[in-house]
């Protein structure tokens, strides 16, 4: 069976879906478990963009030993040497460079000729290729471009030292049969094609992307590129979870494995959920809350004598599991630890007491505590900044009533460390809250959305909040999860706030350095 590798692009192409905001502890966590999903290549974002961008890409790089490292730039001269100063720490270094080669993006965009896109081109993995020793080339917007001109350019930069070539469906215009073709059209017409492996990178603007990514591996594609949950620009990206079970149950009409450890397939689905802030739809195959219930009396009747008549896929192979309730109010702090560790969660000693003193808490008011409310406590554990002081919510009250306007009080402690409080209303108890937050915190905040779903089942269970605000004219999303829902909403805004206020900590920090 032939082999094909995983690029993950969560963290660059996933990154960009609207209203997604992950900070670096976030983007870090995220990597950590892609390493440990087995993706081959992670895309760990685009170093040139931003200073906290590189510094997130630096960091990634610095953790990262089993899955190869890259980052993307543009055609230029100084994104290749950024892109090198944060990716040089890798165990195996690689950049991702695209210059567009359709018509359209060359005439309307680029403004260059076709001859000066193939110079810039060449010119440019060349000198990529002094420092990175594997070099991707994307010809953006591909499935739009000549197929002539795009043979002759993709021979030039393969001359010119590229090892990876992506020819990427931008817009998601195309369809199965055609992108197998445009694979199969640069097999036959590249003289020098099996010097580089082929690349397969689909956006699903048309709902084809999973489809038109098999069919590039059906014809020669040896690495195929996506994102956790489909998410991405638009109408995001190719779902790498669809893609890896299709090939794994489909093995006899695609004959091809993957690196992916595919039990942990759930769990990545989930933290990237949770940090993102875009909930899976329930009928999300693979990962859906409804890819394995059964309404219909007859499937449960089939399925009940034997799980294969209506069930092609087990929840197993994907790391669902059918009864996750691991602790109690009576279990202590070695088991906590021991659970954490199976969870597969590095904390420290510091953590793993104040993630147990939360459990404890919440064992005070549910009786069980299952996996989903570990993985909340867990991952904010891991991703909050206790370097940096920041807004603390200290207390708060509401007061409402069918005939009566809400109305809150709250306190909150600020980063230098003096608590404030102040009364407000609203049209409801959480815009009371808001507008109270608001009052005390000297920024400009507008809420532009702002959701609400629980964590499991039943009347004790977590409610978890996501808002998007703009803070100062930057936009920026928060989450908080509590049992009370107004407590929830609370932490979210204080969530997104504090987003804002470390990422200006850290920039003054660094003009103070330099």
């Amino acid at each position: 069976m032939a082999h094909v590798n995983i690029f993950d692009t969560t963290l660059r192409d996933g990154e960009q879906s609207p209203g997604v905001n992950l900070n670096g502890l976030e983007k870090l966590e995220i990597a950590k478990q892609l390493e440990r999903l087995g993706v081959d290549i992670m895309e760990a974002g685009f170093p040139a963009s931003s200073k906290n961008e590189f510094d997130s890409v630096k960091t990634i790089a610095q953790t990262i030993r089993t899955s190869s490292v890259t980052g993307l730039a543009r055609a230029k001269k100084s994104d290749i040497d950024t892109a090198w100063e944060a990716l040089n720490y890798a165990a195996e270094p690689r950049l991702h460079i695209f210059l567009a080669t359709s018509p359209i993006h060359m005439t309307h965009k680029l403004k260059k000729t076709p001859e000066e896109v193939i110079e810039t081109a060449v010119e440019m993995v060349s000198y990529a290729r002094e420092r990175f020793p594997q070099v991707e080339w994307s010809a953006e917007d591909a499935c739009r471009s000549d197929l002539d001109f795009l043979a002759t350019i993709i021979e030039r930069v393969i001359d010119a030292g590229a090892t990876v070539i992506n020819l990427p469906d931008t817009v998601g215009y195309t369809t199965p049969e055609e992108y197998g073709f445009l694979f199969r059209y640069m097999r036959e017409n590249v003289p020098n094609i099996d010097r580089v492996s082929l690349s397969a990178h689909c956006h699903d603007d048309l709902g084809m992307a999973v489809a038109n990514s098999l069919a590039a591996i059906e014809n020669g594609a040896t690495q195929v590129e996506g994102t956790i949950n489909g998410i991405g620009e638009r109408a995001g990206n190719a779902s790498l979870e669809e893609i890896a079970v299709a090939l794994k149950i489909r093995g006899d009409k695609l004959p091809y494995t993957t690196n992916l450890v595919l039990h942990e397939l759930k769990r990545t689905s989930d933290m990237v959920s949770k940090f993102t802030g875009m909930k899976v739809p329930g009928n999300k195959a693979v990962v859906g809350a409804n890819a394995f219930a059964h309404e219909s009396g007859i499937h449960q009747d089939g399925v009940l004598k034997n799980a294969s008549t209506y069930e092609i896929i087990t929840p197993e192979l994907v790391g669902v599991k059918a009864n996750n309730l691991v602790l109690g109010k009576h279990s202590g702090r070695h088991a906590f630890k021991d659970r954490t560790i199976a969870l597969g969660y590095d904390l420290t000693e510091a953590q793993i007491s104040e993630g147990f003193k939360q459990f404890k808490l919440l064992t005070d008011k549910k009786k069980e505590v299952t996996d989903d409310d570990l993985f909340t406590i867990l991952v904010d554990l891991q991703t909050k900044n206790e370097d940096i002081s920041q807004y603390e919510l200290q207390a708060f009250q509401v007061h409402y009533g069918s005939g009566n306007r809400p109305s809150a009080t709250v306190a909150l402690r600020k980063p230098d460390g003096n608590v404030v409080e102040t009364a407000g209303i609203g049209q409801g108890s959480v815009e009371a809250i808001y507008n109270t937050m608001e009052a005390l915190i000297s920024e400009k905040i507008v809420l532009t959305d702002y959701s609400l779903h629980s964590v499991g089942e039943g009347r004790d269970a977590l409610a978890e909040v996501y808002v998007r605000l703009n803070v100062q004219d930057t936009p920026v999303s928060g989450r908080g999860a509590a049992q009370d829902v107004l407590e929830a909403s609370a932490q979210a805004f204080l969530n997104a706030v504090n987003r804002v206020y470390v990422n200006q900590f850290l920039a003054q920090k660094d003009q103070v350095q330099l």
